[in-house]
């Protein structure tokens, strides 16, 4: 720590909480002076000094590496180079544990070593837009400016009106950063468009809002070409691997509702004409269960893969062409034992799982806006409802007609 960002903490009221500081509810060890050899009663000698920086029930976060001083005191300073907690953080995010939680304090940030005439870049306080855009601003000078968006990425943040015009001139006015910065531009992503008036941050705040590419690895060919953005950064893709990098949320989404959907079919195949019974219960049980995962897989995994191929604009109705397709690979394959009555039952269920999940998929695609999502949801739920409901009554009456074994 220099001379000079340990001079900054005086400027500092005991109130503040300058970005980067997060309250930590533990207990502060007690500090025990050392003896003159240097050593304390619960070891033999000091470690390094707190950061000078830290206060009572704070900690300064693995991504600040530094502070910078500014006419209003210190800013911290965050890496570029994401560490391991960053990883895998990221990586559980990514499998959906912890995804409604990871966020970082919205305030000013610093890249680099910016000064008063260094661009300002906006995101949003989801940890993973934070990361993404650190990671490419390497070698750069910028400060970033993060919004409370409640821990939502850029995109839907501005659907839910968290990334919105209100929100930036408050972080404007709550930073004071038009006395960090000579100038009056602010470098928005172009994704934060439909939450974000330009003229009404102007208006709002007086910087100007100028719209940056829709991927964070184009940010530094945008700023070389004096913030000229070509067609490919403006256009947004959704190509196989970007749609595959959606499905471990989607599938640890449905692990639990899953394990109660497999329950359910165990017990209704024991059903029969004996009342119930443990070998039906297992025989059937497994055809059910291997129907029930095929019916998750088609929806969760087969139709994203097969999106561009698969007939229909509506995700309901693609995930039903997908399950029927597979429903009927695996009947006619497998199912060679079962009744008419048994097969249609199982390729009732398959269809309506495939159809549910995808349309459960729609939400995170470039595809359908929010209110055609909603109004796919109204028309799509019922239908399903009764196609579920519907098979799972053949199912159970299957075994009286036509026993299984």
């Amino acid at each position: 720590m220099t001379e000079k960002n340990q001079s900054t903490l005086a400027c500092c009221s005991p109130r503040e909480n300058p970005a980067g500081l997060e309250l930590m509810n533990r207990t502060l060890p007690m500090f025990t002076p050392p003896n003159e050899d240097g050593e304390v009663c619960c070891g033999p000698k000091q470690g390094p000094r707190s950061n000078l920086f830290e206060k009572p029930g704070y900690r300064i976060q693995s991504y600040v590496e530094d502070f910078i001083t500014t006419p209003l005191g210190p800013v911290p300073k965050i890496k570029t180079r994401l560490d391991r907690r960053d990883l895998l953080g990221s990586f559980g995010v990514r499998v959906g544990f912890g995804r409604n939680d990871y966020k970082v304090a919205p305030g000013l940030y610093a890249l680099g070593r910016p000064d008063s005439d260094s661009i300002v870049l906006v995101t949003a306080n989801y940890k993973l837009s934070f990361d993404t855009l650190r990671k490419e601003m390497a070698d750069m000078n910028a400060w970033l400016l993060v919004l409370d968006t409640r821990g939502i990425n850029v995109w839907c943040a501005a659907g839910k009106k968290n990334f919105s015009s209100e929100e930036v001139i408050s972080q404007v006015k709550n930073t004071n950063l038009e006395k960090i910065v000579s100038h009056r531009k602010l470098i928005l992503p172009q994704l934060s468009a439909t939450g974000v008036s330009a003229l009404q941050v102007k208006k709002g705040c007086g910087f100007e809002v100028i719209w940056g590419p829709i991927r964070a690895r184009d940010i530094k060919a945008f700023l070389s070409a004096r913030y000229q953005a070509d067609k490919s950064m403006r256009l947004v893709t959704f190509t196989l691997s970007e749609r595959l990098v959606l499905t471990p949320v989607e599938g640890t989404q449905v692990i639990k509702p899953l394990l109660l959907v497999l329950l359910i079919m165990f017990i209704l195949s024991g059903i029969g004409p004996g009342i119930f019974s443990l070998t039906d219960l297992w025989h059937r049980g497994l055809i059910a269960a291997v129907s029930v995962m095929l019916g998750v897989v088609s929806g969760m995994f087969f139709t994203p893969v097969l999106l561009p191929w698969v007939p229909f604009r509506s995700f309901s109705l693609k995930g039903a062409v997908t399950g029927l397709f597979f429903g009927l690979v695996l009947i006619s394959l497998y199912f060679h034992p079962m009744n008419l009555l048994s097969s249609l039952a199982l390729l009732l269920l398959i269809v309506t799982l495939s159809s549910y999940l995808a349309m459960n998929f729609t939400g995170s695609t470039p595809y359908t806006s929010p209110s055609g999502v909603e109004k796919e949801m109204r028309r799509a739920i019922p239908w399903q409802s009764a196609a579920a409901i519907l098979g799972l009554i053949i199912w159970v009456v299957s075994a009286f007609i036509h026993p299984f074994i």
